[in-house]
């Protein structure tokens, strides 16, 4: 006899949290609605959990891969907007230079001025 893939508490542990997820696929949500009807039935044989498995872990390892692809793109994403804030800081303070500069030049014109009126 084959010895069982989990403790039955595991398993049916394992099940509830599954069902806790939005699943869209079709094919994870009929396999999920089997076991747990085999549950509620007491019928869920080792065949029908090695199904129910089988199933979770195609949907989980493509989900899985889903989500590490997308959080490579907003990864990407962030070093460029922080890129962005860097570059945008080091060019404002490079004009407030320009503006210190130029007051400058301003204000000896300014005074100038009125120590040739004076």
């Amino acid at each position: 006899m084959r010895r069982s893939l989990m403790p039955d508490d595991r398993f049916r542990a394992l099940v509830a949290r599954v069902g806790e997820f939005y699943v869209t696929d079709r094919a994870m949500k009929t396999a999920q609605k089997k076991i747990e009807a085999d549950l509620a039935a007491e019928a869920a044989d080792e065949p029908a959990r090695r199904q129910y498995l089988d199933a979770v872990r195609r949907y989980f390892t493509a989900f899985e891969r889903e989500a590490r692809a997308q959080l490579r793109d907003v990864d990407k994403r962030l070093v460029h907007a922080n890129q962005v804030h860097f570059n945008l800081t080091a060019e404002r303070g490079v004009v407030v230079k320009r503006i210190e500069a130029t007051q400058g030049v301003l204000k000896e014109i300014d005074d100038g001025a009125s120590t040739a009126r004076g």
